[in-house]
């Protein structure tokens, strides 16, 4: 089956604004009826998202501050994607860093787009298993979080009943069917 009748082609394309990790861009598209339109959104290096299964079966969880929404939420580990920097690596390196903890297995899942309506941000979907560590973190400089422990059936309950909220975090959980 051919899309052809939904593409859209740029035009043209402009920066908009460049920030320390996200970049906005402002295009103008002819539409698939030949007409032209803008399309703003944000440009976003990627991202990985881990469930990272201990040995108890229970998965490791975060609580962060979160800037725009000026609350605390309960995520998976997750990190940016550096330039040049492979996928695997990327979330070796956030599990390790955010939790202290390393993994001896690690199987990539899927990807998800969270914001496809403004934004080409992709999240990565791992699992870790076989978690050693003392779970000392390294965070970042003036990253501040908690690790907390839930079992799967726990994070289920934590979606149904609001206490996790973030999406990607949700949908890494979705595949747990799979795990």
């Amino acid at each position: 089956m051919s899309d052809a009748h939904l593409i859209e082609s740029e035009l043209s394309s402009e920066s908009v604004f460049e920030g320390c990790l996200l970049k906005v861009r402002k295009d103008t598209v002819r539409l698939p009826n030949g007409a032209t339109s803008v399309r703003e959104y944000i440009h976003h290096p990627g991202a990985v998202v881990i469930l990272a299964f201990l040995p108890n079966g229970k998965l490791l969880f975060e609580r962060q501050f979160r800037y725009p929404l000026r609350q605390v939420f309960l995520e998976l580990p997750a990190g940016k994607i550096d330039p040049g920097e492979a996928l695997a690596e990327t979330a070796r390196r956030e599990l390790r860093e955010e939790t202290g903890y390393l993994a001896a297995q690690w199987e990539h899942l899927g990807v998800m787009h969270p914001c496809i309506g403004y934004s080409d941000e992709r999240i990565e979907i791992f699992v870790a298993r076989d978690l050693q560590g003392e779970g000392r973190q390294e965070l970042d400089h003036n990253e501040f979080l908690e690790v907390v422990e839930l079992s799967p059936e726990e994070a289920r309950q934590a979606v149904f009943d609001g206490r996790i909220t973030d999406a990607k975090t949700i949908t890494a959980l979705f595949w747990l069917e799979r795990c």
